[in-house]
């Protein structure tokens, strides 16, 4: 479909399914103040986020927030995700170097998978980044992937794969 405003209201239009050709909406529309109201609710409503889920979007915008810890160790943060078939842990993956902007020069995959308790996801958050900006995480991290010249960075190679073990 398309959305486009029209003066003080929303309009969803042309609705379009590739599955069923035969598939046809009226047009709607909504008062422009309420729509996005709700729109503003909806990306606020944080009821349907599982625990890990929660530890990990929380500690990702913490890790972000903290570019400096990871420039001191030429790391940038590639992701901290969780997964509903592991509620138990939470991983996070690193890049090294930062900003390569040489796509030939040999790059690493760190990566960490942490464990989730039952204590609120802020407060885990909370811990889990203090323990990660404390030092070096390349130290405490793993290799999970990178280049095929990537033992140039000092580091052993291939790695072995964390999430099949």
């Amino acid at each position: 479909m398309t959305v486009t405003r029209d003066g003080d209201h929303v309009v969803w239009t042309g609705w379009r399914d590739p599955a069923n050709q035969g598939f046809d909406l009226p047009e709607l529309r909504f008062a422009a103040g309420q729509y996005e109201a709700e729109v503003l609710r909806a990306g606020e409503d944080r009821s349907w986020e599982w625990s890990a889920g929660a530890v990990a979007r929380l500690l990702e915008a913490g890790l972000r927030g903290r570019g400096d810890w990871l420039a001191r160790w030429d790391c940038e943060l590639e992701g901290v995700w969780a997964s509903r078939k592991e509620p138990d842990r939470i991983h996070v993956v690193l890049m090294h170097p930062r900003d390569r902007a040489d796509a030939d020069l040999p790059w690493l995959q760190f990566g960490m998978t942490l464990p989730i308790s039952a204590d609120t996801p802020s407060d885990q958050a909370e811990r889990f980044e203090a323990r990660l900006t404390a030092g070096d995480p390349r130290a405490t991290a793993e290799v999970w992937g990178g280049s095929h010249d990537a033992e140039q960075l000092g580091y052993p190679w291939p790695p072995v794969d964390p999430l099949s073990m």
